[in-house]
């Protein structure tokens, strides 16, 4: 499964929408319900699920969906 595939299943799951499509210029004003507490929740989860950590400094850059895929894609390298 593609990168941008599972994290578009852990923002269905996060969000409890499975109607969500993600697209690198979505922010979280473009999703229900994406307040802060949903947005530890959505980087714990992609952590979990990828195995990787973001150290606060990177999580401050996140602008959009397609700063975060770029950041996942680096870790996993």
């Amino acid at each position: 499964m593609e990168l941008k595939e599972q994290l578009n299943d852990i923002f269905c799951e996060v969000f409890d929408d499975d109607d969500i499509r993600i697209s690198e210029e979505m922010t979280a004003n473009d999703v229900d319900g994406w307040d802060s507490l949903s947005h530890v929740n959505l980087i714990v989860s992609i952590e979990s699920k990828f195995n990787i950590r973001f150290s606060q400094k990177e999580l401050l850059t996140f602008k959009n969906v397609g700063d975060l895929l770029n950041a996942i894609r680096s870790k996993l390298g």
